[in-house]
């Protein structure tokens, strides 16, 4: 079955796989792309990933939120991505730009000390304060999105993702953690989605209803019950879900946690079956409510455990990152019976400042 084509955003896919985002530290620091990214998602093309999701690409230099992220802020952005969706096209490989606000999360900067949320809840594992969003910061951010879909679209993608997941500004927005606002911005789930809702509206309204959007959401923030904080989860993020599938959202990758919550989004020593597809809960109970395909990411391993996530009615495509990361090749070894197992051992030692790679020994 994770073989098998399937229609995903009015687009034919030719597998199940998805090459989900992760920072890759390859950009040059004002966002321009090198020739490394490229080469990646060239090779990850050429090894068949039906799907491949860019590295999250930021939308104003005020939400930049890590050192060598790319950018999609400026129109000078869109020739070297141009480059980028030619050589994935050269294959079967669709790619997806994903899109982001680090929001809470974003890189304290000269220019931009402060960074900006929808209200000012302090990030305990940084410290920061952010400032609260104005009305004119949120529809600036709104066309801040609207705009990097549209260069997204004139560089030669084939849709876009909105990241709201881990704990960055869209993340912000539907978490009632990070979302204490009375006004029309926050309270209920659907006023928590209105800012995401506004930008699904921009984007079609830019780029017409055949461009596809797609979304990485936070089903959980990821807090321990114990710890006394009230974030996203069940059922919130159903309804959640629901709502933008009602919006036009076309397919969703489910994903959970932020960096307060501590090691929950790539979690390590996954070693056993048991610790495998950590998000599943999540991503079955989403896929019974919606009827747009979802997609799951976070510590699948085996061919037994994609096969079964399909047949058991949890996802339509599998997504992952470090295992695409040490093994470029690792769907051919699938498909011919090399292997049965991702090599991958989740040391999490790829994620390295010097650019994006397998370090594990």
């Amino acid at each position: 079955m994770i073989f098998e084509p399937i229609t995903v955003c009015d687009l034919n896919i030719r597998n199940r796989f998805v090459r989900s985002a992760t920072h890759e530290w390859l950009a040059e620091e004002n966002g321009r792309l090198t020739s490394r990214i490229g080469d990646m998602y060239e090779e990850l093309a050429k090894k068949e990933v039906g799907i491949i999701i860019t590295g999250y690409s930021y939308v104003n230099p005020r939400g930049k939120s890590s050192d060598k992220q790319q950018g999609i802020y400026d129109d000078r952005f869109v020739e070297p991505y141009q480059d980028i969706t030619s050589r994935v096209h050269k294959y079967k490989s669709k790619i997806f730009a994903q899109i982001v606000h680090g929001g809470r999360q974003a890189k304290p900067t000269t220019k931009y000390p402060i960074p900006i949320a929808p209200s000012p809840v302090t990030d305990t594992s940084s410290g920061i304060t952010p400032i609260e969003m104005t009305e004119a910061d949120i529809f600036e951010t709104i066309e801040d999105f609207t705009n990097a879909a549209r260069r997204a679209k004139e560089a030669g993608f084939d849709g876009v993702q909105l990241h709201c997941a881990h704990g960055f500004l869209l993340s912000n927005f539907i978490s009632p953690y990070t979302n204490k606002r009375t006004d029309r911005w926050g309270g209920s789930v659907k006023k928590r989605t209105q800012i995401i809702v506004n930008i699904i509206k921009r984007i079609r309204q830019t780029t017409g209803n055949d461009f596809p959007i797609m979304v990485k959401l936070n089903a959980t923030d990821g807090f321990d019950s114990k710890s006394g904080k009230i974030g996203l989860d069940a059922p919130e993020c159903v309804e959640i879900a629901k709502i933008l599938e009602q919006n036009g959202i076309c397919a969703i990758e489910v994903s959970g946690g932020i960096s307060e919550a501590g090691p929950i989004m790539s979690r390590s020593a996954i070693n056993k079956p048991e610790k495998e597809a950590y998000f599943k809960q999540y991503s079955k109970a989403i896929k019974e409510a919606v009827n747009i395909p979802i997609i799951l990411v976070g510590g699948v391993r085996s061919k037994t455990m994609m096969e079964s996530l399909l047949s058991d009615g949890y996802a339509d495509m599998i997504s992952m990152s470090r295992p695409f990361i040490r093994e470029p090749d690792l769907i051919i070894k699938l498909k011919s019976g090399e292997s049965e197992q991702v090599s991958c051992v989740s040391c999490n030692k790829c994620f390295d400042p010097s650019g994006v790679k397998c370090n594990y020994l």
